[in-house]
């Protein structure tokens, strides 16, 4: 976002409050398209399901991070060790309590094989209407990755 100048909105914080209690839908939807509505934005994540449409449908570039489920377990298990050893720079959401390890996985399970097929459906729709659509589908297209 810095190199576009393109204010960032990750939606885990719109999305959780303090102790993993996800905000209530009307406080989520009502932030949600506030910034959907603005001119120019980068929104980083998933949000609720529900509030995927109306973000591709306004978007002019999609990044769809659709890498094997068993790399999001594993970046997940990194991520909780290195929270719990407090050696985590960015924590989602901004939170300070580490999401419990088998809810996280539970729900990266359930958006894999629930979500991600319809996803990838709306996100082809997208690029048939005009929209510019990157696909990452390994760590290596990652890392080095520029809009």
């Amino acid at each position: 976002s810095d190199d576009l100048r393109l204010p960032l909105h990750e939606v885990d914080r719109l999305l959780w409050r303090p102790g993993w209690v996800l905000a209530p839908a009307k406080d989520y939807e009502a932030a949600h398209s506030r910034i959907v509505s603005e001119d120019c934005w980068i929104i980083d994540g998933l949000g609720r399901r529900e509030s995927i449409p109306a973000r591709l449908a306004r978007a002019t570039i999609i990044v769809l991070v659709d890498l094997p489920l068993w790399v999001h377990f594993w970046l997940a298990a990194e991520r909780q060790i290195a929270w719990a050893k407090d050696n985590l720079d960015k924590r989602p959401g901004g939170l300070d309590e580490m999401p419990p390890t088998k809810v996280l996985f539970e729900t990266i399970w359930t958006v894999d094989r629930d979500w991600m097929p319809a996803i990838r459906d709306l996100v082809g729709e997208a690029e048939r209407g005009g929209a510019d659509v990157r696909r990452i589908h390994a760590l290596s297209d990652l890392a080095g990755f520029k809009l």
